[in-house]
């Protein structure tokens, strides 16, 4: 794929020239390519592989003085997927290599041309339009509705707010969209109120992204900044309506038979909040962040109760002012349920996230979970951003499943994933390392390295071996 690249590059240099001569439509877009290398815990089936996934993004677009459009296409291409990573039973799919073949109807090789966005932005006269509406194909972020000025809280927001029940799924090779409406309203420069309702588009492991699915999302938040002597400050409030009429079979601590039989729909509200909160001090800035939900509705069959919680806190010392320390650590938990056998579901549900946001080695994510973690950033040089992670990862629940997806992409596939947790807790720990190179003003290299020791509930399933390991090498070109 980097030979691909080069040979984009001639085109890629002649955007500015298009856009110089589009008479008002812009032109824009990346692409992106990414090495990605799986040693999954040992199995029966092709546990070590290697793969290659690109992304080609190009939207055009024009702005007026009340009504904005684009249009985006995107064309992902995956390359030697592994023929041989689904093993028997509960070890299942082997990584995402597993995931993206199997959805891609078996095949090694994959590639396709679709409608990533398209919509009609309409929104007032002034610089800043204090009420916007957009409606058509379109991507949408929770948690992302606004961009504080206080540089740590927009890291914040980026990196630890966002995506968490509603997102794009960027990491994958292609993403998801929505089919809906959004609408902001903006009261003054501190004050945001975000609807949204839309379809969720398929697409993220499967690169046939033009139909949409039988599902539906309802989204509301009012997000309020604050100021403070020293520091900055900000609050959300939302709540989200998801429902799910899909025949698709549930992924759930019953037996798989009892499942079968129920495919009722998902009706669920999550209705919760955040605050985030920057302190300037003589020691440098530290930081807090508190973000919870509660779940109520339907599973099917049965009724849902559930819950999800974090707790984050961080400072960044003014000593070492050239690497610029981060240190940051905190604790999420998302509920199990503990008794397969009752009426009640409680295992928290995630919606449609990205998972990877919060799962930087994608094997796990937010349901069932308790994780606690350690976390250090450094940038020593204004191109250059290093990260480390420490994660200790347990069920929350030992009698309910090791939960892992990001919600639903096919008409056929649930979306999540559920392995057995033999009545253990230990689920793992893991330790990652990124690297983020800025190589100009257009281009991006990243490495990621990780590396997994699993707990009792990883051997109980892959007795053979149950450490894991996950890299990857990506390029990122923007125009």
């Amino acid at each position: 794929m980097p030979v691909l690249f080069l040979r984009l590059l001639p085109l890629l240099a002649a955007v500015p020239c298009l856009q110089a001569q589009s008479g008002g439509i812009q032109v824009s877009g990346s692409f992106r390519t990414r090495l990605e290398a799986w040693r999954w815990f040992e199995s029966a089936g092709e546990d070590t592989y290697a793969y290659s996934g690109s992304l080609l993004r190009v939207a055009l677009e024009q702005r007026n003085a009340t009504l904005d459009w684009q249009v985006e296409f995107a064309a992902p291409v995956l390359l030697g997927l592994p023929g041989n990573a689904i093993a028997p039973g509960a070890q299942g799919q082997l990584g995402l290599g597993a995931t993206y073949y199997a959805a891609n109807g078996a095949s090694r090789n994959a590639a396709m041309l679709f409608l990533k966005q398209g919509f009609l932005r309409f929104h007032g006269r002034e610089k800043a339009p204090r009420h916007s509406l957009r409606a058509g194909r379109l991507e949408f972020i929770e948690g992302a509705e606004t961009t504080p000025a206080n540089a740590t809280l927009a890291a914040l927001k980026r990196d630890r707010i966002a995506h968490r029940l509603l997102g794009n799924f960027g990491f994958s090779h292609v993403g998801r969209s929505f089919d809906g409406l959004e609408y902001k309203w903006n009261r003054g420069p501190r004050s945001n109120l975000t609807m949204m309702a839309g379809r969720p588009t398929r697409g993220v492991f499967q690169v046939d992204g033009w139909g949409g699915l039988d599902a539906a999302v309802l989204y509301g938040a009012w997000t309020r900044s604050m100021r403070a002597r020293q520091g900055a400050g900000e609050w959300r409030l939302f709540g989200v309506y998801y429902d799910d009429w899909r025949e698709a079979v549930k992924a759930d601590n019953r037996p798989l038979l009892e499942r079968a039989r129920d495919l009722g729909r998902i009706r669920i509200g999550t209705f919760g909040g955040n605050y985030l909160r920057a302190a300037e001090t003589a020691a440098g800035t530290f930081d807090a962040l508190l973000w919870g939900v509660l779940q109520a509705g339907a599973w099917g069959r049965l009724d849902h109760r559930a819950g999800a919680f974090a707790l984050e806190g961080g400072w960044q010392p003014r000593a070492l002012p050239r690497w610029k320390p981060w240190l940051r650590g905190g604790f999420q938990y998302g509920s199990g349920d503990g008794t397969p056998a009752d009426s009640r579901h409680g295992t928290f549900f995630q919606l449609l996230p990205t998972p990877r946001a919060y799962a930087r080695f994608p094997f796990y994510n937010l349901m069932n979970n308790q994780d606690a973690f350690g976390q250090l950033s450094l940038r020593p040089h204004g191109r250059v951003a290093l990260r480390v992670e420490l994660h200790t990862l347990r069920l929350a629940a030992r009698n309910d499943l090791w939960y892992l997806g990001g919600g639903a992409f096919q008409p056929w596939s649930f979306g999540f994933a559920g392995r057995p947790g033999a009545g253990r807790s230990a689920l793992a720990t893991v330790f990652d390392t990124s690297a983020e190179v800025a190589l100009s003003k257009h281009a991006t290299l990243g490495l990621y390295l990780a590396n997994a020791w699993g707990g009792g509930v990883v051997s109980s399933i892959y007795p053979r071996g149950s450490s894991g390991r996950f890299g990857f090498l990506e390029l990122l070109y923007r125009f």
